[in-house]
């Protein structure tokens, strides 16, 4: 009888193999983005009042929202300028435009500069050596169009985008979870207004 049980037990072991992976791969990223919620508000929190203080940084309340009052930490997007272009248009809601971009999650266990979720950069952020995206204003997040709105061709932007003006409480996918703070890296290579045919790039 134990004989025969020797013989079976590989059998089973190999059979339930893939639910332990599955379970521990599971455990892994609930490791990964435990308490995310309570951590991504802490992150946009300081970060409001921190980049405030600091040259080079601004913040840029939702499009749609009245600029004429001050409104709460999640109405806004938080932008370094990292280059200044020599644009002096911003792209108008009806626009589209062309952009490098890296997006990523804030730093967590495994990511020490966060997750990168969606891009046209592959290794280091170059707009010169990475593929180009063309995206519709209007067809973008609150967040990332509010910051559009406001950069300039040639412009290099690291913009902090609340969960709230980003995909909410739900996330999108398989790769952001709900809550996340999104981190972008953006550069606006160029505009081209509604009914105009965008240039190809070089």
């Amino acid at each position: 009888m134990v004989k025969g049980w020797v013989k079976v037990l590989p059998f089973y072991l190999f059979t339930l193999l893939p639910l332990f992976t599955s379970c521990s791969e599971e455990a892994s990223e609930e490791e990964e983005f435990a308490n995310w919620k309570e951590r991504n508000d802490l992150y946009l929190t300081a970060l409001a009042e921190d980049s405030m203080q600091q040259a080079g940084w601004q913040r840029f309340k939702k499009y749609s929202l009245d600029q004429n009052e001050e409104g709460a930490v999640s109405d806004y997007v938080y932008v370094k300028q990292i280059e200044k272009g020599e644009g002096t248009e911003s792209p108008l809601f009806t626009d589209s435009v062309r952009v490098v971009y890296q997006g990523r999650l804030i730093p967590s266990k495994s990511y020490s500069k966060g997750f990168v979720f969606d891009g046209t950069v592959y290794g280091t952020y170059s707009s010169k050596t990475a593929y180009t995206s063309r995206q519709k204003v209007s067809g973008l997040i609150a967040g990332y169009t509010t910051a559009l709105m406001h950069m300039h061709k040639g412009d290099y932007w690291r913009i902090y985008i609340p969960y709230e003006l980003g995909y909410g409480e739900s996330g999108s996918g398989t790769k952001v979870p709900g809550y996340s703070v999104l981190i972008f890296d953006l550069t606006l290579l160029d505009i081209s207004p509604i009914g105009e045919v965008m240039k190809p790039w070089r």
